[in-house]
């Protein structure tokens, strides 16, 4: 059973709503999805909890990257390793285990039977180091063709913090927002990077668009996430909601 303290926020006329994550994520019931998670500041969390809950639904459930994460503690590394784990009403965590011990995506005979034969695929598809604000490098996320939904991430810790030790790819987030490394972050800085086609959006599209601003753990982060929530409302995107899990859960990535 998952604890009552992993809650997710919203807004409803202004007014935030609290319930648990999935009932903000309603695709996590339906089959055929492929969900990307892209930034910052707890995707791996947010990853295993969207799988789990596609399991809980009765879905063959796959977890993956397209980069690289911490090796999962039962890996799944052929199609049959994956049927096992979905007939124990389980996910499957799938991919390829590298010399330096992490995990990887998975061989391309794995991944074109997951993409056939799972009923919904969550997919780590951007990596940051562990730290929790990020704009992307050229070459990044790493989102596959068959992905219908993304999901961005950032964790409300950065609010106030020095861009030069919160951000990951300084470089690129500094050019984002015309800053240089000493500068700290605000809301308006969080809201253009995450809607920026620089920035968090970036390679998104036509498709769906989410947005969690994580770790609303504390009544002062609690009320700057509403506040970003609001700004995001005023430029047009409604599918932001706060979120929390509890300290043993978060892996950021």
């Amino acid at each position: 059973m998952r604890p009552d303290s992993e809650k997710a926020y919203w807004l409803e006329r202004d007014e935030l709503v609290s319930d648990a994550p999935e009932a903000f994520f309603s695709f996590l019931g339906e089959r055929g999805h492929v969900v990307s998670l892209v930034g910052g500041g707890g995707k791996s969390t947010l990853m295993n909890y969207m799988a789990s809950c596609c399991a809980a639904k009765g879905l063959r459930a796959a977890a993956m990257t397209t980069t690289r994460i911490q090796r999962p503690e039962n890996p799944c590394l052929t199609f049959q390793d994956c049927c096992r784990s979905w007939a124990a009403g389980k996910y499957a965590a799938c991919g390829r285990e590298t010399e330096e011990g992490k995990f990887r995506q998975p061989d391309d005979e794995l991944l074109h039977a997951l993409l056939k034969n799972a009923d919904a695929v969550v997919i780590e598809a951007d990596g940051a180091k562990r730290m929790a604000c990020k704009a992307p490098s050229d070459k990044e996320p790493v989102i596959l063709p068959e992905s219908d939904i993304v999901v961005g991430v950032m964790g409300l810790e950065v609010l106030g913090k020095r861009v030069g030790d919160v951000c990951f790819r300084l470089e690129q987030v500094c050019a984002l927002l015309g800053c240089d490394e000493d500068h700290l972050l605000t809301e308006e800085d969080m809201t253009t990077i995450l809607l920026h086609e620089a920035g968090t959006k970036k390679s998104v599209g036509s498709r769906a668009y989410y947005i969690v601003l994580n770790k609303c753990d504390d009544a002062l982060r609690l009320e700057a996430g509403k506040r970003i929530l609001l700004e995001l409302r005023k430029k047009g995107h409604e599918r932001a909601a706060l979120m929390y899990f509890p300290p043993k859960r978060c892996a950021e990535s």
